[in-house]
């Protein structure tokens, strides 16, 4: 009679993944290709924050956003693929040594998901995803059978991207708010935009898609940073994420991250005030941002004058 090993080393070879999918072990569950941590906790109709690295985390804005929810709901790591490498490419995506008690240990990349649960409202799932560079179907499949074990009943995308926006104004939000509500009295500054984008995109775009056939809601929160801040952790852009999700999630961001921002922002404006190319190109983008983003504007597009179109353009090219 054939061993649990020998069953299971016969599904992985003919990628039986409904048989992979069931399997269970002393300490945790296999759901998919993901190993998921026991006790295995009862969510309610928990809200999936999702962060996509390294396609839309500019400045690890939504990485650092997650982090810092985590840290507040004090959220506990639910799940974590099993075998990383079966998905992801080590040579791109590099594990890291550290020293740990006078003992070195290696970490290896991988998605990896926590949870939080809340009284009386949502629960959290935090879920931090990589592109694959391999295997992409059953990796997708495995989140959506995550997602469904799990009941989710939003699936909310974090993105932070680079944009034509001035430093000197406040960071804008777009993208779909979908059925979620912003607290009572809470009215986020937010611009509702449908992307009109073709070209080169992410696989990681059919996850959308596949929860969208799951009937569960889906958002899109995008933060648009100054092109040319160019911050490997952007803290302004952090704070204003966590702002806007606060007003959703019932939390208050911490203030150091505010004050972390606005200081990294003031060392960018010292440095744009000493090259007058610069901050001319800076002053052509609060003029576009006020025509498009200012008060009593409905639109997310507002155009310029073609003369200042050309001088933006040629002054980003120079630049």
């Amino acid at each position: 009679m054939p061993t649990l090993h020998d069953e299971l080393a016969s599904a992985s070879e003919r990628e039986d993944w409904s048989t992979l999918s069931v399997v269970c072990t002393i300490a945790s569950m296999r759901i998919g290709a993901f190993e998921v941590k026991e006790p295995i906790p009862t969510l309610h109709e928990p809200h999936a924050l999702v962060v996509i690295r390294p396609w839309v985390d500019v400045g690890s804005v939504c990485t650092l956003s997650l982090a810092l929810m985590e840290r507040h709901f004090q959220a506990q790591e639910l799940a974590r693929l099993a075998k990383p490498g079966t998905y992801f490419d080590f040579t791109r995506y590099r594990p890291m040594a550290r020293q740990v008690n006078d003992r070195r240990e290696t970490t290896f990349p991988n998605a990896v998901v926590y949870y939080a649960q809340r009284e009386g409202s949502p629960d959290l799932l935090f879920v931090h995803l990589l592109e694959p560079h391999s295997l992409a179907e059953h990796y997708l499949d495995s989140i959506v059978k995550l997602f469904k074990y799990f009941g989710v009943s939003v699936y909310c995308r974090l993105e932070s991207m680079y944009d034509d926006v001035p430093h000197t104004r406040p960071l804008i939000i777009t993208g779909n708010a979908g059925p979620v509500q912003p607290r009572p009295g809470m009215t986020p500054e937010f611009k509702q935009a449908q992307r009109r984008y073709e070209g080169p995109v992410t696989v990681m775009n059919v996850l959308t898609d596949a929860v969208t056939q799951m009937s569960t809601a889906t958002n899109i929160f995008v933060v648009r940073l100054p092109h040319y801040s160019r911050f490997e952790e952007d803290f302004a852009g952090t704070a204003r994420m966590l702002e806007h999700l606060g007003a959703f999630y019932d939390f208050t961001p911490d203030p150091g991250v505010t004050q972390r921002g606005k200081l990294q922002y003031q060392e960018l404006e010292d440095s744009v005030a000493e090259d007058p190319q610069t901050k001319a190109y800076v002053q052509g983008l609060e003029a576009q941002y006020d025509a498009s983003y200012g008060p009593a504007k409905s639109g997310l597009i507002t155009e310029l004058p073609p003369d200042m179109e050309k001088f933006l353009r040629d002054l980003k090219r120079d630049l």
